[in-house]
């Protein structure tokens, strides 16, 4: 029921949040371009992450799903909320991130020590969560995991 629950807030605010908070520009791409890339390289691997979970790319929201290949998340919920820890120890500050932080907090008390493992390791990587991820799509993924320590 928290996962339905959870799942609904973040439809509910994912609209608003592309419209008025995110300022870049939508990537020029679609999915099964991205597979076209060499076969280690971040463009490929968003592609094969998106085809996996029969995902599509989201509007001014690409570089979430770049995290996830980067970061090797999962996609289930407390995931989802373990990434918005691990990017706060990034250094990562927004309204959208303390608000899914708090909502996760509340409702996956039991993850708590899930959460702060993610949020130490977002602390030990360089600070990568603000790049210009499309301009980063021929590199091979581990070339940018090893220079960010991610």
């Amino acid at each position: 029921m928290r996962d339905y629950l959870i799942e609904k807030l973040y439809e509910c605010s994912k609209k608003p949040y592309q419209k008025y908070f995110k300022k870049n520009e939508p990537w020029q791409i679609n999915k099964s371009e991205l597979m076209n890339y060499p076969e280690n390289s971040l463009g490929y691997g968003l592609g094969n992450f998106l085809y996996k979970y029969h995902f599509d790319i989201q509007e001014k929201l690409e570089d979430h799903d770049i995290i996830h290949v980067l970061t090797k998340t999962g996609i289930s919920v407390y995931e989802e909320i373990g990434m918005q820890y691990y990017l706060l120890g990034n250094g990562k500050k927004s309204l959208y991130l303390f608000a899914v932080i708090a909502s996760g907090t509340i409702f996956y008390p039991k993850q708590i020590s899930y959460f702060i493992r993610q949020f130490k390791k977002g602390k030990r990587a360089f600070a990568f969560h603000h790049l210009d991820f499309s301009k980063m799509l021929f590199l091979p993924i581990t070339t940018i995991q090893e220079a960010f320590n991610i």
